[in-house]
């Protein structure tokens, strides 16, 4: 019922209809982010983590803060699961929350914004304080028309702010986003100088990188972080958040501590198996982030060629983002000693035909298994049974609750809670 309304009402009046419901929400609840200071994190990868990361920053500086994540909504001590199966909550609930947030004292919100949410206005009537620019890499394409669509969707974020940005000097597409205004940019980067249209006032640089098996290591301007987080991709992660924290005067000694203090980021490269093998969950649902996983793996947890990676994965969304199935298959192929194709979050689509859709970029031999619990468990017993070392890499929900089905049914779900009961089955 819902898709059928969308189709018979023109795309004009629904956009008319979501920013009138954003001006509600905002009015009903006294316009709440003017007693804040909002934070919006947008990009295609690594915006939980920068919302988790920064909290730490600003929480270890003193102040009370509220965030909004795809893992959880926090609003100073108090935490709950975000179980909407969706990042960005409609916009009388965050305006609701950002009220909750003030009369909670709270300082500072921090708040996931995605392009759906732009699209359907869920930032209107924010005032953000300071905006972050992650990365971006093709997501979303058939919901947008165009990945030039996807970035100006992104953008607009940039359009409603005009104090603080922060960007990933990196990233191919950050000239696009320097062309907003604004009264301060910050930038961070691990590569060397390169050459921009209009370069931000101060740079957040990474040196001395390492990668370890427990974490990785980088300095900025002399001051040595060791966090606890595996992954190139996760300095990134770490820069942006000490960006945010640089931009409210908060001390690089502090963001030191506060990021050393984090164990880890639920359903993001987590180790929830450490011996006889490893197994790891991860949120990875495009072709980038697969990569990136995979590349992580083999770079820092697995240092012989004796050693052996088993895959799980699936696709995420079905009725979308259709093209990248078999781009996964075929990195999948590339890092994998063993893949198992598996059910994800098929929606009203056909869910083998999307695991039929993924094998058709692999080459050499894999497994198809429906049901995602069997999948699991049958990486499982091909790591017990291997005579190498082993580690289990599954992707694609993450710490999500939910698989959704046909007809619009969601099911319990959490990979890591699926992981430790087939773990414990197992005769080890």
């Amino acid at each position: 019922m819902k898709n059928f309304i969308k189709k018979i009402i023109p795309p004009s009046f629904l956009s008319w209809y979501h920013f009138l419901l954003a001006l509600l929400g905002a009015i009903l609840y006294g316009f709440p982010s003017r007693r804040l200071k909002v934070i919006g994190v947008t990009g295609t990868k690594g915006k939980s983590t920068v919302v988790e990361l920064a909290g730490q920053i600003l929480k270890e500086a003193g102040y009370k803060v509220a965030s909004i994540s795809s893992i959880r909504f926090k609003i100073a001590d108090k935490e709950w699961l975000n179980d909407l199966k969706m990042t960005m909550p409609g916009r009388l609930k965050l305006q609701r929350f950002l009220k909750e947030a003030v009369d909670n004292g709270c300082q500072y919100a921090i708040i996931e914004v995605t392009s759906e949410g732009i699209l359907q206005h869920r930032h209107r009537f924010i005032d953000f304080d300071v905006v972050v620019f992650t990365n971006l890499s093709p997501e979303h394409i058939e919901r947008h028309g165009s990945f030039e669509k996807y970035r100006e969707a992104k953008g607009k974020l940039f359009q409603v702010c005009s104090k603080v940005h922060i960007l990933n000097l990196d990233d191919e597409n950050v000239n696009y986003f320097l062309k907003f205004k604004a009264e301060r940019k910050f930038g961070f980067s691990i590569l060397k100088d390169r050459i921009f249209l209009k370069g931000p006032s101060f740079v957040v640089k990474a040196k001395s990188i390492e990668e370890k098996i427990n974490g990785i290591v980088f300095e900025v301007e002399r001051v040595k972080f060791n966090l606890n987080l595996l992954g190139k991709f996760n300095i990134y992660n770490a820069l942006a958040a000490i960006c945010i924290g640089m931009s409210q005067e908060v001390s690089l000694l502090t963001c030191k501590r506060a990021l050393e203090k984090t164990k880890g980021i639920a359903g993001r490269m987590e180790i929830v198996i450490e011996k006889p093998f490893k197994v790891i969950v991860d949120y990875a649902h495009t072709p980038d982030s697969l990569e990136k996983v995979y590349q992580t793996i083999t770079h820092q947890l697995i240092n012989s060629s004796t050693n052996q990676l088993i895959c799980v994965l699936g696709a995420a969304g079905g009725g979308r983002d259709k093209w990248k199935r078999p781009k996964m298959g075929e990195i999948a192929a590339k890092h994998c000693d063993k893949i198992i194709l598996t059910n994800e979050d098929p929606y009203d689509e056909n869910p083998m035909k999307i695991i039929e859709e993924i094998a058709a970029g692999t080459k050499g031999e894999l497994e198809k298994i429906l049901d995602r619990r069997e999948a699991i468990r049958r990486a499982l017993c091909l790591a017990k049974q291997s005579s190498t070392n082993t580690t289990v890499i599954i992707t694609g929900k993450g710490s999500e609750p939910w698989m959704c089905v046909a007809g619009g049914k969601k099911i319990p779900w959490d990979d890591r809670k699926i992981v430790k009961e087939e773990f414990k089955k197992l005769t080890l």
